[in-house]
């Protein structure tokens, strides 16, 4: 399965109030609203370290003659490295987990249930589908599990289920799940836990299929949906269980517990652009909504304003952290997917189309809004929701 599809209408400027009552309300005993940076995660830090190191890593380009390759125009600073061939690309990427398991050792814990299989197929999500964001797909994609001591192994059903959903999303991502590495890192990872992380080799072949950010005034903006919070956002998450009474089992309004609508799986992307490749539709650009949420709408260099004119109403998931944190509107865009995992810019007139390939590959797609010329501003702007964030609130290059 890919994507549950379901049925939802579109919201107007009206629903701006109906959010801000949703973001402003909470039930807990905790004032103040919550944002990402209180749980130790600093986007101005973080993004400020991934700049040094494209500066240093710059350094290093003479290498590349003496294998035949050179390394493209405009691939610094994108989510995934590209090498370049006579006949085509090669594509790399490292990407990691995040604390998303933490969420599902402390359900293990309350309920018994393992819910490891969703959190292997996570960790290859959030490799495959920055691989795809240059239309690279994924050939071999690699494990790394490191443990603070080997006993984290023994637990035969959660050791299972995670290899398993591994190889699982290896299968939706069309890749050989390759190897990878194990080390047990006493005294740098805590005893009782795992950090996950993997890598992925991917090609491009023949070099149009590569998505280069060919953005232009007018372009039609078309997101794919969800599958949950996926994995980014989930230090806030954790903190706001700790708000809870229940924690992790306190139930939503659909019935679910918290917990178990955290550890949904991510949706893999990488077949709706093999579709869109195979139907010889050239997408303008393409972005994997994960860290900074809906500011990586604008990750491309070029100055443009992307206009958010038709959104989804908020899964539930979204509105109870929300209500819960309290998170605020504004914040929660910031951080979340908010329902949209991922987005491409195609021509006005390839919108229709676009949303057929990916209905047709068992995608859930919409077509959100468009890309605009306003002098030398960059911008997102989600015009419902009455927030607009502004080129110098993402810094990735």
């Amino acid at each position: 399965m890919i994507v549950r599809k379901r049925k939802w209408r579109r919201i107007d400027r009206r629903a701006s109030s109906l959010y801000n009552k949703h973001s402003m309300s909470s039930n807990s005993a905790n004032t103040g609203p919550m944002n990402y940076q209180q749980t130790g995660v600093n986007y101005d830090q973080l993004d400020a370290f991934k700049r040094a190191c494209q500066q240093a890593a710059a350094s290093t380009l003479g290498a590349l003659a003496k294998h035949g390759m050179k390394e493209p125009p405009g691939v610094r600073g994108e989510s995934a490295y590209l090498l370049e061939l006579p006949d085509g690309y090669l594509a790399h990427v490292e990407e990691g987990l995040g604390t998303k398991n933490l969420v599902a050792d402390a359900v293990l814990e309350k309920t018994g249930k393992s819910f490891y299989r969703n959190i292997g197929i996570d960790t290859v999500a959030t490799i495959v589908n920055d691989l795809a964001t240059c239309g690279a797909l994924p050939v071999s994609v690699a494990m790394h599990a490191a443990v603070g001591d080997a006993s984290w192994f023994g637990h035969v059903q959660r050791t299972q289920d995670l290899a398993e959903g591994f190889a699982e999303g290896c299968r939706q991502a069309d890749a050989v799940w390759g190897g990878g590495e194990t080390p047990a890192l006493q005294g740098i990872v805590n005893p009782g836990m795992i950090v996950l992380a993997g890598s992925a080799v991917g090609q491009i072949r023949p070099k149009h299929y590569r998505i280069v950010g060919d953005v232009r005034q007018g372009d039609a903006i078309v997101m794919l949906a969800s599958g949950g919070v996926q994995t980014n956002g989930l230090s806030l998450c954790r903190a706001i269980a700790k708000r809870l009474p229940e924690g992790y089992l306190t139930p939503m309004a659909d019935g679910r517990a918290y917990g178990q609508a955290l550890l949904d799986p991510s949706v893999i992307y990488v077949r709706f652009i093999a579709a869109c490749q195979q139907a010889g539709l050239h997408l303008h650009y393409a972005a994997h909504v994960t860290g900074h949420g809906w500011r990586k709408l604008m990750r491309l260099d070029e100055p443009f304003v992307y206009r958010l004119t038709d959104l989804r109403p908020l899964p539930e998931l979204f509105q109870f952290i929300m209500r819960s944190g309290p998170v605020e509107l504004r914040e929660a865009y910031a951080t979340f997917n908010m329902g949209a995992g991922f987005a491409v810019y195609v021509a006005p007139a390839d919108a229709q189309r676009c949303l057929g390939i990916a209905r047709g590959a068992g995608y859930d797609a919409w077509q959100a809004g468009t890309v605009v010329r306003q002098g030398k501003r960059k911008a997102v702007e989600i015009v419902p929701a009455g927030i607009a964030f502004e080129g110098e609130t993402l810094q990735v290059r």
